[in-house]
């Protein structure tokens, strides 16, 4: 199929821009192994792990499918969702469909979120009785929902009556409980507080099953800081089903001064029986990274704190809670991104050889927010839609995963898929329109479906971009 060029930004009518674009970023990834580790714990290593964050409340099957599909494509090396069967499935389903369009994209591992405490903030869900609503209510939880999980229509009771007649009116709907993951904001902007938090805790035999299927790779446990107890008693429940997997994360706040020793006595329990990976998800301010730079700043806080004590508990750190595109910056500006030594500590107060202290950064809200403005594109006439049916949304999904996943990569690039003949022009001058400014120069990154004509190719480059520094990275499709 050859491609068309639309008005800007060019959409293709296949996969094929899909396909160039992260072929390129897949290109990039490679040669990067060390030391034989898989490459999920080698990103660790390194510090460039990303890790998707669909929700550990979060179960709409058909979003989740589609924010795995784009974030495969995008390079993410791990996919963290709820602990229900639906879920996986639909994690799962994501992964393979962005195989089937690049067959070398690396399979993220897929993670399962459970709680040991029903009093952590990720195990709820909003509910209120829409009929208790006053039908005149301006609604302003629906408007500060950042997961659409609120629907409230206002219909007539019984005959038709006067639009301005409050008391023949009624509201409808409520909580798409499958969407609502329990952020809270609902909470305290509703003017008359009908709104109530319902908390519940996984259930660990249910977790045990899954955590036995071979397309669930890692776990993570959400806890509170505020005792070992709770903790104790999931793992003990969990049993040996914890060795059916690679990697155990547990996620944690800041608790202050008792933090370290509270992980000390986390990571005696789990060595009991547990011979992996493990990773400490340091989590600043929980579901709050859509909101604005501000919310990145404690998780760095938290990874700042812990930078300065030496005898932490052994095992991968990365932050989550309130990260977004203000992340990395904040982390190279404390001294912490990438870097295999503490600020201000010997490099021997390192956990293991030349391993990032911070071994990457897990984004949830924010990632889907910038994914999802393309998704609620896809005319509703589509019902539950496959993005992949939808090349155009689906390469513009891939371009917003991208500028998350890329600078933590160390990306910092703009693709632009071409067919040689007609368009190619078009194509060209887009690129040069959008590209990614990085630092006192620009950088563009251009994979080409087919092998054109160098010669062609070099004189379309410097009309489309004039005395920008280009690189030119060419392939066969």
């Amino acid at each position: 199929m050859q491609p068309t060029m639309a008005a800007a930004p060019p959409l293709l009518a296949s996969h094929a821009a899909v396909r160039s674009l992260a072929v390129s970023s897949t290109a990039s990834h490679r040669g990067r192994l060390e030391g034989g580790y898989p490459p999920q714990v080698a990103a660790l290593r390194r510090g460039d792990w990303v890790k998707l964050i669909c929700g550990a409340s979060f179960e709409d099957a058909a979003d989740v499918r589609n924010l795995s599909l784009v974030y495969t494509l995008a390079g993410v090396d791990c996919i963290d969702c709820a602990a229900d069967a639906s879920v996986v499935g639909a994690v799962n389903e994501g992964i393979e469909v962005a195989a089937s369009i690049v067959p070398a994209v690396q399979r993220p591992w897929v993670m399962v979120s459970v709680n040991d405490d029903c009093r952590d903030l990720h195990f709820r869900k909003a509910e209120f009785d829409p009929e208790d609503c006053p039908p005149d209510c301006s609604k302003p939880c629906e408007k500060v929902c950042p997961a659409d999980a609120i629907a409230l229509d206002r219909v007539m009771i019984g005959g038709k009556h006067p639009q301005s007649d409050h008391s023949c009116l009624k509201l409808e709907g409520g909580v798409i409980t499958e969407r609502c993951y329990g952020c809270g904001r609902c909470l305290s902007v509703c003017p008359y507080d009908r709104i109530r938090a319902m908390s519940y805790i996984r259930d660990p035999a249910t977790t045990a099953e899954l955590l036995k299927r071979n397309d669930v790779d890692a776990i993570e446990i959400h806890t509170t800081g505020k005792g070992t107890d709770m903790f104790n008693t999931l793992w003990s429940s969990l049993g040996v089903s914890v060795n059916n997997v690679k990697l155990i994360a547990v996620s944690l706040p800041d608790v202050g001064d008792s933090t370290v020793n509270f992980m000390s006595a986390i990571y005696t329990t789990m060595q009991s029986h547990f011979q992996g990976y493990n990773l400490w998800q340091l989590d600043g301010r929980p579901m709050s990274g859509d909101i604005g730079r501000g919310a990145t700043r404690e998780t760095v806080s938290f990874a700042v704190h812990l930078a300065s004590i030496l005898d932490r508990p052994p095992g991968f750190y990365q932050l989550a809670g309130g990260t977004n595109s203000f992340t990395v910056d904040c982390l190279k500006k404390a001294g912490l991104f990438q870097s295999t030594t503490s600020p201000g500590a010997p490099s021997s107060g390192m956990t293991g050889s030349q391993q990032a202290f911070i071994g990457g950064i897990a984004y949830g809200g924010y990632a889907r927010k910038i994914v999802g403005r393309v998704l609620r594109k896809i005319p509703a006439q589509f019902g539950h839609a496959r993005i992949e049916d939808h090349p155009d949304y689906l390469l513009e999904a891939l371009q917003e995963a991208l500028t998350l996943v890329g600078p933590v990569k160390g990306e910092r690039w703009v693709g632009a898929a071409a067919d040689f003949s007609e368009g190619s022009r078009a194509a060209l001058r887009w690129a040069a329109d959008n590209l990614l400014h990085t630092g006192d120069h620009h950088l563009l990154l251009l994979h080409m479906i087919k092998d054109p004509n160098y010669e062609q190719v070099e004189t379309l480059f410097w009309e489309a971009t004039g005395s920008f520094l280009c690189r030119c990275h060419w392939s066969k499709a």
